[in-house]
């Protein structure tokens, strides 16, 4: 087990280069399981989410070279098996893998998905989808058993844009049996990412970045080489954390503005200056920020993977803000953790109330998922002495070199070793 230690940080001054997005790299490494071809994945973010899924994929046959940030992985020898629950449930995305296996084999057993502990996320809705499309699905000894002679095409409608459910039959209908219309469905970005590969190897899917798709099926898929995009959470986390920090100028790279435009919005109504150029960001911060409301929503809304973050921001704003949580029943859990830090913060349901404080303290926290873990260095960021951070393994899953891009852009953090008590699993 490790540990950030973070001391408060005067202005921040740089350049922050972001990494490939964790989120859609996840559901592509999965998709590399359709092809029977060797695939070139560029931009893959190196994490600890994302070297378990190559070793899941591995747990199928697949064959992975690396070379720098380029990944070949070669799918032609996959065997059908039931990969190791200790491994499936270190996280959520494992359960991506039912779509690909079922839309190449027609068969797959998979233990129930593992994943942070901010909500329910039941897969329901991955189900329902596959059940349109002609699947049996049985549960039981915590394995979820899915069969189909051949899968046919169908008209679904989700009750709940949810983006693992859109993602995993957007993975079993690309070699299904006819046209597959898919209704209120997600948007993200990682969405039409996903589309991105899966047509570069011959598939046929239209309207990806709406709220209906079309795909048609196709007999096989073929290799190719694709480039993942810019991760915009990271991007999002970065510039919150440049304008937490009073008199700060950060430059942010290989990043989509348009895919954070709810964060550049929101700053800027707190009084942050945010300038934005084809693939960069500037942050510009001032003596203060004025406190606003936000409320997360599945996008173009604000994204939940930075409620948290914003939050920090606020803990030491002028006046109040409003935030509410309407993707993730359980993801105010770090809260009390701010507020041993001297936050000023008040849950009620799936709202809170923040009134900012002159500052905070640094004392010992720990990360309890991982977007927590990234507030809690904005947090330590602000905080008058020493931030003592527990559990970051939470935050390895999601930011690349995430120490090594703060010093380099002014901040005092290490990484230190603590004593070995338990493995991080989210």
């Amino acid at each position: 087990m490790e540990k950030f230690i973070v001391k408060k940080s005067k202005g921040l001054s740089g350049q922050v280069k972001i990494s490939g997005s964790k989120n859609a790299a996840l559901p592509i490494l999965a998709a590399a399981l359709l092809c029977s071809e060797p695939v070139r994945i560029d931009n893959v973010p190196t994490l600890t989410d994302i070297d378990v899924m190559l070793d899941l994929l591995r747990c199928f046959g697949a064959e992975i070279k690396p070379c720098g940030g380029m990944l070949t992985i070669d799918c032609r020898n996959t065997v059908n098996s039931i990969p190791d629950y200790r491994v499936t449930k270190k996280i959520r995305a494992s359960f991506l893998l039912a779509g690909a296996l079922l839309g190449r084999f027609g068969f797959c057993s998979l233990p129930l998905p593992g994943g942070c502990s901010i909500g329910l996320r039941p897969i329901d809705l991955h189900l329902k989808g596959f059940a349109a499309m002609g699947a049996k699905i049985a549960t039981e000894h915590g394995l979820v058993t899915i069969k189909a002679k051949k899968l046919h095409g169908s008209s679904i409608y989700l009750d709940f844009p949810s983006v693992g459910a859109t993602e995993n039959i957007m993975l079993a209908a690309v070699l299904a049996e006819g046209r597959t219309f898919l209704n209120n469905c997600a948007t993200e970005p990682e969405i039409v990412d996903l589309a991105g590969f899966l047509n570069a190897m011959g598939a046929k899917i239209e309207g990806a970045g709406t709220d209906s798709m079309t795909i048609e099926g196709v007999k096989e898929l073929h290799g190719c080489t694709y480039k993942i995009i810019p991760d915009r959470i990271e991007a999002g986390t970065y510039m919150l954390m440049a304008a937490a920090v009073r008199d700060s100028e950060i430059r942010i790279t290989n990043v989509i503005p348009q895919h954070i435009s709810p964060i550049i919005h929101k700053l800027t109504e707190t009084g942050i200056q945010v300038i934005t150029g084809d693939n960069f960001i500037r942050v510009i911060s001032g003596r203060e920020i004025h406190n606003t409301d936000i409320k997360t929503l599945p996008y173009p809304g604000f994204p939940t993977d930075l409620q948290a973050q914003f939050m920090a921001l606020m803990t030491t704003g002028t006046g109040s803000g409003l935030v509410k949580e309407t993707v993730f029943e359980n993801r105010f859990m770090y809260v009390a953790e701010l507020n041993r830090m001297g936050a000023d913060i008040k849950i009620d349901g799936r709202s809170a109330i923040v009134n900012g404080v002159k500052h905070l303290s640094g004392t010992n926290v720990k990360a309890t998922d991982l977007r927590a873990g990234a507030a809690l260095i904005i947090a330590a960021l602000t905080a008058e002495g020493q931030t003592e951070i527990g559990e970051i393994c939470h935050i390895d899953r999601g930011y690349v070199n995430i120490e090594k891009k703060l010093t380099d852009i002014g901040v005092d953090i290490k990484r230190i070793k603590e004593g070995d008590d338990g493995e991080c699993t989210e």
